[in-house]
């Protein structure tokens, strides 16, 4: 399930590191990781599990929606992760974006994110499992055709 897919770790680990808003969308298990650096004197920066949607312009109005007290969003950045949830903590990925949100003064970011990790990592081990017992899939060609 991990594929070959080409994926530039620098721009990713850049991403992480600068952009405001950015989605880290897990297009196996239909999930997004939302992650949202701001903050106002109400809210802190936010991070946490949404479904996938069909576009960054109905990424950046589900956000809007969650956070009304926040000005517009002027940037998104959509990182597509198409490899395990593993990858993410065994390449870095995953400790740059604890650090990031501590640098943002997110107020427990390594309890949450653990939390979040956790989450994840069950979904894809459901969404594997799924695909195993073929649950939720259907055979395209069978072996009697």
């Amino acid at each position: 399930m991990d594929g070959d897919f080409v994926l530039d770790l620098e721009d990713v680990n850049d991403s992480v590191e600068h952009v405001e808003v950015m989605s880290l969308s897990f297009p196996k298990f239909n999930k997004a990781l939302v992650i949202d650096t701001r903050s106002n004197s109400a809210d802190g920066p936010l991070v946490c599990i949404m479904p996938m949607v069909g576009s960054p312009q109905e990424r950046i109005r589900s956000i809007q929606k969650l956070r009304e007290g926040f000005p517009r969003i002027e940037s998104l950045t959509v990182i597509p992760w198409p490899r395990y949830i593993e990858s993410l903590v065994s390449l870095g990925v995953w400790d740059r974006i604890v650090g990031r949100l501590a640098a943002s003064g997110h107020t427990a970011p390594e309890d949450v994110c653990n939390a979040l990790l956790r989450d994840l990592r069950r979904m894809e081990k459901a969404e594997i499992a799924d695909v195993l017992s073929g649950d939720n899939y259907h055979t395209i060609w069978s072996a009697n055709a």
